[in-house]
């Protein structure tokens, strides 16, 4: 079972993208996520559960010419 916290190195891994990025995206509340002593963390479900809202954002506006989330 994978650890039900995450921090901010693991979940850039998972999401495959920079460590800055996810930071960024932390700071502007665009993702889940809190801060235990300055630093942040993610629950792994969370992370899951937003995922699976993005895929699903990006289905609905599929041909709509939105712009990517």
């Amino acid at each position: 079972m994978p650890d039900p916290i995450l921090t901010l190195p693991e979940v850039a891994v998972l999401l495959k993208v920079a460590e800055k990025t996810v930071y960024t995206m932390a700071q502007k509340g665009q993702i889940p996520a809190f801060k235990v002593r300055g630093q942040w963390r993610f629950k792994h479900d969370d992370i899951d559960a937003w995922i699976d809202d993005q895929k699903a954002a990006a289905k609905a506006n599929i041909g709509k010419g939105a712009p990517d989330v």
